[in-house]
């Protein structure tokens, strides 16, 4: 439902396009790495009726704070988060985080619409002559900020050469010569994009897709809000944190691939930068042929 009033959303500079072309977001107010005294200036002097805090972290406190306003926090159940990562205790709701994160508003009389995720790609987007295959394709987010959650280059690789049909490899300019190398690996039916990119022509890309492969990552939600089929490949993290594909009600496009019994799942719930244990068996011993299965429409 429309609130009828002015929506301002805080963000991270890196963060703000995302929301450059959202209709519903009345302002963007952005920082780099902490707040700064022009910045709670400025945000002091718009007098907000509600703060809405969906970080709930040391930051926002602050804010909240300086701007003396009434404000409700989100709930980021971080006491279940340690107990699944560290005892295998999974007291989780099952609830994805979009719903928990919708609970926080529904005071102002905000409710669910049942229409999903939204990503608004920007007028006047377009791709590079040469970026896509003519036929139909399977796009490939092959990055993660850590790298427990994404798979090793070798299982990319054996991925990629089974897939009948072209693949795109997406993700950013620290992906770049990785998807260089597997490109090369794999065939001439794979294409690299990595680090040729911005958000949203990535985003573009998998829009024209027929199937999105993603690890757990920024990349797997907007394949989801344009309402792609997915395959997730999940490694340190497990969807059980709330964070899977969110797709309207009653449309189902995703197939979750994990390793099961595995008892040093999940080992962290954002990731580490190698596996704590040194075997890194939750994506090794990912099953390649499901992952190949799930493509098939």
């Amino acid at each position: 439902m429309q609130l009828g009033a002015e929506i301002h959303f805080l963000t991270k500079k890196s963060f703000a396009s995302i929301l450059e072309a959202n209709p519903y977001c009345d302002r963007v107010h952005t920082f780099d790495k902490d707040l700064s005294q022009a910045l709670l200036a400025e945000l002091v002097s718009e007098r907000f009726d509600w703060v809405i805090d969906l970080h709930h972290n040391l930051r926002s406190m602050r804010l909240k704070w300086a701007l003396r306003r009434p404000s409700r926090a989100f709930n980021k159940l971080n006491l279940e988060k340690w107990l699944l990562v560290n005892l295998g205790w999974n007291l989780m709701p099952e609830q994805h985080i979009v719903d928990r994160y919708l609970a926080t508003v529904a005071h102002l009389g905000v409710q669910n619409d049942g229409e999903g995720l939204d990503y608004f790609i920007p007028q006047g987007t377009s791709l590079p002559t040469d970026a896509l295959p003519a036929q139909p394709f399977v796009a490939f987010a092959i990055g993660a900020t850590h790298a427990t959650k994404r798979m090793p280059e070798s299982g990319i690789i054996r991925i990629c050469q089974q897939i009948r049909q072209p693949v795109v490899l997406l993700g950013g300019k620290q992906e770049e010569a990785e998807g260089t190398r597997i490109a090369a690996a794999a065939g001439v039916h794979v294409y690299n994009l990595c680090g040729r990119l911005s958000l949203h022509q990535s985003a573009m890309v998998a829009q024209r897709s027929e199937h999105v492969i993603t690890h757990d990552t920024g990349l797997m939600h907007m394949a989801a809000a344009l309402r792609k089929p997915i395959t997730s490949i999940w490694g340190s993290t497990v969807p059980a944190f709330g964070m899977y594909p969110y797709y309207p009600t009653g449309l189902g496009l995703n197939t979750s691939c994990e390793v099961s019994g595995l008892s040093c799942r999940p080992c962290s719930k954002i990731g580490h930068a190698q596996c704590p244990k040194g075997h890194f068996k939750c994506m090794a011993n990912q099953d390649i042929p499901k992952i190949l299965q799930s493509l098939q429409p």
